[in-house]
């Protein structure tokens, strides 16, 4: 008797599933990052944020938990423990109390200088070039995609 009865049953493999491959590639990606982020004394969350705040310098909360596809529930822990580390400033606005605005410190902003190399390191440690890890962002933006 072979493997497989029927040949449909390779849909059902766990090594042709994208979402395995997917999330297989999540956890080699954050192992990856845990040592380089640690350097800067950042989780891999807390890393997305100051992405966003690099590129954007004040951001409200829910503008960042919109880049970031977090929930306010998720976010504001996160943005709390990032305050005490002095790398971010949360400020309530004054004509509306449930807007909070996020804003880098100058310690905040001196760590983009040392990130800079992250993307070069990452791609050093792994087997992915440049040129192949532009193309799967390309097609995974595209299966993301929110239209």
């Amino acid at each position: 008797m072979s493997k497989h009865k029927h040949k449909s049953d390779a849909v059902l493999l766990l090594e042709n599933q994208i979402c395995f491959s997917l999330y297989s590639s999540m956890h080699r990606l954050q192992k990856l990052y845990r040592p380089l982020l640690a350097e800067l004394g950042l989780t891999y969350p807390q890393y997305l944020v100051m992405l966003v705040l690099w590129e954007s310098h004040e951001l409200t909360v829910s503008e960042i938990g919109h880049r970031l596809d977090l929930d306010s529930g998720t976010l504001t822990p996160l943005l709390k423990r990032m305050e005490s580390s002095h790398l971010i400033v949360r400020e309530r606005s004054s004509k509306d109390e449930r807007i909070v605005s996020i804003r880098l410190t100058p310690m905040g902003k001196s760590l983009k200088e040392k990130a800079r190399s992250i993307p070069a390191r990452l791609f050093a440690d792994s087997n992915v070039s440049e040129s192949e890890a532009i193309k799967l962002k390309s097609i995974l933006d595209q299966f993301c995609s929110r239209e």
